[in-house]
């Protein structure tokens, strides 16, 4: 479960990487960062990764739960 976690943050680091404009066209970004904004975006990018991250550490454990329960049977 983490290994995936991880494999799929790597991945989107890996895009992102990628996804680099060499001309510095980050317009809005600099928009978002001259108003204040930008830490109001972070945040909510933050707020919903870790309600995923729990969310899917949820599922797996009540997944576990019904396998034991269907192994004990």
């Amino acid at each position: 479960m983490i290994r995936r976690i991880l494999g799929f943050c790597l991945m989107l680091m890996a895009f992102s990487a990628g996804a680099q404009n060499e001309n510095g066209g980050a317009q809005m970004a600099d928009v978002l960062r001259e108003n204040g904004k930008i830490y109001v975006v972070i945040t909510v990018i933050g707020i919903i990764f870790i309600a995923l991250v729990f969310f899917l550490v949820y599922l797996e454990r009540k997944l576990k739960r019904l396998e034991d329960e269907i192994r004990n049977k």
